[in-house]
């Protein structure tokens, strides 16, 4: 593989990143526009509904003249479809771009290489795979939610180094220490979509917004089956959306709506979201939902802390039989990461 291409595309990718938290339901996608070695224009999808990566991009070239004879790196597959914003496809043959490199095949059945194809047909040469598995493991989000037509899952639990989540009365605050609660904000921040059950929203009380760190609160998801929190909970302010998920009633208040499920299954549950259009959830519990996707195998991430004290009974964690992908300490905590490469 040309060192060249690497080199150019690592940078698009570095680029992409740029748009985590900020794009979604859209894939984040990064376009560096190299002539003669040397970059000319740059560009990353900034916000949902707004300009891509490609388009970005182009105008960010001083010499429009330059283009035709310019090899443009994007992060994934130009569009070929007419949405939010035109054909990025169309627009690169407007241009008339000399050659294109192209990290990873859009699976958006819109596109789905209809834009490669465009591309070809106009003559411009196109090369498709540089960095593949690095552009599919930053879009793993979008990735999943047009391959497996369900939302990407994070589980994430803090447990005391005797294995309990919570005390007999559901108390668990405060396991994990400030530092890894603080990560734990960011890590909201980056995903559309938080979901607890209804004893976590009975016990704790919690917000589940972003309020230690800056950035998005995420859609919050509460499964209340027969409708037992009260709505001075915390979870009904006006903070962030909420969605109930219930088996009583539809209705919609301000910030608020109730969604009537006949089927509680975590399948009925993820296609529920899928069709809201919510690429990606982190789920916090409690100890019960937490085994209930990972019983029907329904996750991709688990994030762990493990903190110092011990309860000495309560309720039992999740068990993981997987080995981490990652360990390390935030402060006193120890917190491992899993990927789960069979859901």
């Amino acid at each position: 593989m040309d060192d060249r291409n690497i080199i150019f595309m690592k940078r698009a990718l570095e680029l992409a990143a740029l748009g985590k938290g900020s794009v979604s339901p859209n894939p984040m996608v990064g376009c560096v526009i190299v002539h003669k070695d040397k970059i000319i224009g740059e560009g990353y999808h900034q916000n949902y509904g707004e300009a891509h990566a490609e388009v970005k991009a182009i105008k960010s070239v001083a010499d429009q003249r330059l283009l035709s004879e310019s090899t443009v790196y994007v992060t994934l597959e130009p569009c070929s479809h007419y949405g939010k914003t035109p054909p990025c496809a169309d627009l690169l043959i407007e241009k008339e771009i000399e050659k294109i490199v192209i990290a990873s095949k859009d699976p958006f059945e819109s596109v789905n290489g209809q834009g490669i194809q465009r591309l070809m047909d106009a003559g411009i040469e196109t090369v498709v795979g540089v960095l593949e598995k690095e552009a599919d493991e930053q879009n793993r989000r979008f990735m999943t939610s047009h391959q497996k037509n369900r939302p990407y899952i994070v589980l994430k639990w803090a447990q005391t180094s005797d294995g309990f989540i919570a005390k007999d009365n559901y108390d668990s605050k405060w396991i994990s220490n400030d530092k890894s609660r603080q990560l734990v904000h960011k890590w909201r921040a980056e995903e559309d979509a938080i979901l607890v059950g209804k004893n976590t929203a009975l016990h704790d009380n919690p917000s589940l917004t972003v309020r230690h760190w800056s950035g998005r609160n995420p859609l919050r998801i509460l499964l209340d089956k027969d409708l037992e929190i009260n709505e001075d909970s915390n979870l009904y302010d006006s903070d962030a959306d909420t969605i109930i998920f219930n088996s009583k009633l539809e209705k919609e208040i301000e910030s608020n709506r109730w969604i009537k499920l006949q089927d509680f299954s975590i399948e009925a549950i993820l296609g529920q979201l899928q069709q809201l259009s919510v690429q990606s959830v982190i789920v916090e519990g409690g100890a019960q939902i937490l085994n209930s996707f990972i019983k029907n195998n329904c996750w991709d991430e688990a994030r762990v802390f493990t903190a110092n004290q011990k309860f000495g009974a309560g309720i039992e964690s999740p068990s993981m039989e997987w080995e981490p992908t990652n360990e390390s300490t935030v402060l006193d905590d120890n917190l491992k990461l899993y990927r789960n490469n069979n859901g």
